[in-house]
């Protein structure tokens, strides 16, 4: 699995890319039954869901088979399943280097081999990126289950990298690659944090949590530290990486002056909507003190 995952990132020949990138896909279906539910029957689903695309060399199947790797807006139902089923070592590598290969892969061969198609679907990438962030933000407020929760955050997360590699400007992809580097740490982080605490308290549901900052002042610590830096709290790298994303879509040249100011609007919503979910996690009757 690493040995496809270095390789899908370093390859300069297609082909190697393609066995390289299947490779990782093929030997991640073992280790998504490793949960506590061990829900075997949608392996397939998220089997198809991640390898989709390559049967066909047109840029429309290769621009969907980053999509779903990526987990847009519209082929995302494969991540929160394996994240809320999985071990949060599998959670970690999911969150901290598969989703990036759809970016990476975005990047790699849609923009740097086919500039022009690129520059046709941009409109449509823009689109699915802003519904992205303000779906994934509005559907992680009503999950229960933590992992979940933070796996929606993840999907939210990765519309800012969707708009940044639709902006077509040196400074928007300068944002998606600086959130693909910085979430892909936190995120990692963010889950590493879940699964100890689930194996200490051996509990995942929000309204089973409480006084977990009593118990474990440490992982509470350093849970709250990484949450601020999910919500982009400014001094941090999630809040540099979405400021340029920002700047590059207002500076793009492809797009007229009113488009660009909705999905500037709808882009603010979204970063209001994420400390919402965000610090729920961490307020009182969850994970700093149980009230009676």
């Amino acid at each position: 699995m690493y040995s496809g995952q270095i390789g899908s990132f370093s390859s300069r020949d297609l082909l190697l890319f393609f066995i390289m990138w299947e490779l990782e896909l093929i030997q991640f279906i073992y280790f998504y039954p490793c949960g506590e539910e061990r829900n075997v029957s949608t392996q397939p689903q998220n089997l198809f869901f991640v390898s989709c695309g390559f049967g066909n060399h047109i840029l429309y199947w290769i621009f969907n088979c980053f999509c779903c790797q990526i987990a847009d807006s519209t082929l995302h139902t494969w991540l929160p399943d394996t994240h809320g089923e999985a071990h949060y070592s599998t959670c970690m590598l999911l969150a901290g280097i598969l989703l990036k290969m759809g970016a990476y892969g975005l990047i790699r061969i849609n923009m740097e081999l086919l500039p022009h198609a690129h520059s046709i679907f941009s409109p449509w990438l823009m689109v699915v990126g802003t519904i992205q962030i303000i779906y994934a933000a509005s559907t992680s407020l009503g999950q229960r289950n933590l992992k979940k929760r933070i796996a929606y955050s993840s999907v939210s997360h990765m519309g800012f990298i969707l708009i940044g590699i639709a902006s077509i400007t040196d400074t928007g992809l300068n944002g998606a690659i600086l959130q693909i580097i910085s979430h892909g740490f936190i995120g990692a982080a963010l889950f590493f944090l879940a699964g100890t605490s689930y194996d200490r308290i051996r509990l995942v549901y929000l309204d089973e949590m409480g006084g977990v900052a009593i118990p474990m002042p440490k992982i509470f610590t350093m849970f709250s530290s990484f949450s601020m830096a999910s919500l982009a709290l400014p001094g941090m790298s999630g809040f540099v990486a979405e400021v340029l994303v920002f700047l590059g879509i207002i500076t793009s040249q492809k797009y007229l002056l009113m488009p660009k100011i909705a999905i500037t609007f709808v882009m603010a919503i979204g970063m209001i909507l994420t400390p919402i979910y965000l610090l729920s996690m961490v307020t009182p009757d969850i994970l700093w003190i149980q009230v009676i």
